[in-house]
């Protein structure tokens, strides 16, 4: 069952048009895996001082329909895959039962230092409800 993070969208974020702007999107789907993240205890804080950062590497997003001002909006997001030293991550922007986005992320796990690293298993664990996919699975975990 994915993560689900409510949110309004507010008229600062609309383009000209009157839609809420793209590059809004990206940032709500950015809260999203933050919350996520927060709620396994694995806030950016968290991690920052267990010395671990996610860094995305990758994003693909879909726009599907648009959302307008004062649209109550739902931020649907999963971990679809673990690797050694990187994770990816599926997402949804939902207005009641219409998928408006998706977003697809690939981030990088790195040291404080930026060197990329191996997600230790209690990380992979505190995901591990969230998680799609088996985790043990992936060839890349192994080694």
């Amino acid at each position: 069952m994915p993560h689900r993070h409510p949110v309004k969208v507010r008229f600062y974020e609309l383009d000209p048009y009157g839609h809420l702007n793209h590059s809004v999107y990206v940032q709500l789907f950015e809260t999203g895996r933050v919350e996520l993240l927060d709620k396994v205890g694995l806030g950016l804080h968290d991690l920052e001082d267990e010395g671990f950062r996610f860094v995305v590497t990758q994003i693909a997003t879909r726009f599907l329909a648009s959302a307008v001002g004062g649209d109550a909006l739902v931020v649907e997001t999963e971990v679809l895959e673990i690797r050694r030293a990187s994770s990816r991550w599926g997402q949804r922007i939902m207005r009641g039962d219409d998928v408006l986005a998706t977003q697809e992320v690939v981030a990088a796990v790195t040291g404080t230092s930026g060197r990329p690293v191996r997600l230790p298993e209690t990380m992979v664990e505190r995901l591990a409800s969230y998680l799609v996919a088996d985790p043990t699975s992936s060839p890349d975990r192994e080694g």
